[in-house]
């Protein structure tokens, strides 16, 4: 195998949430390999578009807000109308929020799961409708350790992740026929904005460092590689799988 596999030139991606953190590393590694950017989210994402233009990529930042499914279909069209394609999707905003399950509200509930995983398989439903017109396309899920365990203080982040592996496996045994690549990556514990909570106990970050066999946090650049592989052509046979990227965390 030759290292044009993973080349990405001529490819669209389109990544969610990727004004900062994992959606950032995974939208600018993408964008390294070859791959026009667009970046969906309620956040502009102007310093991911400053860096992937600088690469030489085209890139087009999306207002939406993904709190519900409906700038779905404008995503997807302005995907289309702005970069002539979408061939790549990364579902990567999400939400998390802490609390005891006994006194979890409702609303923290409903706002985790809607953006989470209600709107990543409306996302998905979307562009796998381009993807199966086109015989081709690549969805890579963002899931997590908490897609294997259960985690403690985040129930609605728990069954959010948890259901991210299972649509992962149900899009591939639906679409994989059709041509389309769905697959998960589920991050150890990464350094970002929704562990600067769990990093600034130091007592958690002590007992999570202990766990991680590599000895320290992830940073959004370690899901680069997998990343690319996963939207390339060198992932062609892999479907429906969950891959960790944590530092060993699972090993142990």
């Amino acid at each position: 195998m030759s290292l044009s596999f993973f080349n990405l030139t001529g490819k669209v991606a389109l990544v969610t949430g990727a004004n900062t953190g994992l959606g950032q590393g995974i939208a600018l590694a993408l964008a390294e390999a070859g791959a026009d950017i667009a970046a969906a989210g309620i956040v502009p994402a102007d310093e991911t578009g400053a860096k992937v233009t600088a690469l030489g990529r085209r890139f087009i930042n999306i207002d939406a807000n993904l709190m519900s499914i409906e700038p779905v279909a404008l995503i997807v069209a302005e995907t289309l109308s702005g970069l002539g394609g979408l061939d790549i999707l990364v579902n990567n905003a999400g939400l998390i929020r802490r609390q005891d399950a006994v006194d979890f509200s409702e609303k923290d509930w409903d706002d985790v799961m809607n953006v989470n995983i209600k709107s990543a398989f409306f996302m998905s439903q979307a562009a796998g409708k381009v993807m199966i017109g086109q015989g081709s396309g690549k969805i890579i899920n963002i899931a997590s350790m908490l897609s294997f365990q259960g985690g403690i203080r985040v129930p609605s982040y728990t069954a959010s992740k948890s259901g991210i592996a299972g649509i992962t496996k149900l899009l591939a045994c639906e679409w994989a026929s059709k041509g389309l690549n769905i697959n998960a990556i589920a991050p150890g514990y990464m350094a970002t904005d929704n562990t600067a909570q769990l990093r600034a106990d130091e007592e958690r970050s002590s007992d999570i460092l202990k766990r991680i066999p590599a000895g320290r946090w992830g940073e959004p650049s370690d899901l680069g590689g997998t990343a690319v592989f996963l939207a390339s052509k060198a992932s062609d046979y892999l479907n429906g799988a969950v891959i960790p990227v944590d530092g060993g965390w699972l090993a142990r």
